[in-house]
């Protein structure tokens, strides 16, 4: 069992008045936050509150740039050339890094949402387009996939994710949304399966069997029902056998 860990969530996701999860009270549990920089979601007023929550809470910020497809949440690829998605990336870290000037947060990572990060995950090209945006700050990439392997190959510095709430494919990829069981909703099966994973060191594959993947962060997904919850049970669960939650990215 590892000593520590990070515990992160997607926020911010939320764009003018509507409001997409309980960000308040998930920033009182996770370590890490991945906020949307106005691409699939947010606005200039949703990020300064987001980025000030953050920083009230010791949270760390990290920007989560996305396809600019408000409708589809970013969850559609939208065909782009590599150069288009590396001046989309940059442009979107810009706009959050900007609004963080007016608070006492700083942009230290970067997380790939939605359709660009599952595309990157299986695309070169996508990930190293993805690689050339973000200037010097590090990724945080999904475990297992192309992008954690281009960012190493480059010498870029990268941490490892994996999803509390997501299920797995044997190649390291998640389930596709539109497929049964590809969503956890239950916190304590979710609780389960990071305790078994930290120990062992192997993801279950849905359908069977297990793969191997590195892990610096768990995610639990702010706009799920069940987030808080799951939230809650993982951090007292992990903290229970004896895991510190704390960000991945130190100072």
């Amino acid at each position: 069992m590892t000593k520590y860990i990070d515990l992160n969530s997607d926020l911010g996701e939320g764009y003018g008045p509507w409001q997409m999860g309980d960000d308040a009270r998930i920033l009182g549990l996770v370590s890490s936050a991945n906020v949307a920089c106005g691409g699939h979601a947010s606005d200039p007023d949703t990020m300064h509150a987001t980025l000030g929550e953050a920083a009230s809470n010791g949270v760390c910020v990290g920007a989560h740039p996305g396809y600019a497809d408000p409708l589809g949440f970013g969850r559609r690829v939208i065909p782009m050339a590599a150069a288009q998605i590396t001046h989309m990336v940059a442009a979107q870290i810009g706009a959050l890094s900007g609004v963080a000037q007016l608070t006492s947060a700083r942009v230290a990572y970067v997380k790939p949402h939605g359709a660009l990060a599952n595309l990157a995950a299986r695309d070169a090209e996508v990930s190293n387009a993805i690689l050339d945006g973000v200037g010097a700050l590090p990724v945080l990439a999904i475990s297992g996939t192309v992008m954690e392997q281009q960012a190493k190959a480059r010498g870029h510095q990268v941490y490892s994710e994996i999803f509390a709430d997501r299920a797995y494919q044997a190649n390291g990829e998640l389930v596709p949304r539109s497929e049964e069981g590809a969503v956890i909703h239950d916190p304590a099966f979710a609780a389960d399966r990071l305790i078994t994973f930290l120990e062992s060191g192997e993801m279950p594959v849905l359908g069977g069997g297990e793969i191997a993947l590195e892990a610096h962060s768990i995610c639990v997904h702010g706009d799920t029902p069940a987030a808080v919850e799951m939230a809650s049970q993982i951090r007292k669960r992990l903290t229970v056998q004896g895991v510190e939650i704390r960000p991945f990215i130190q100072g």
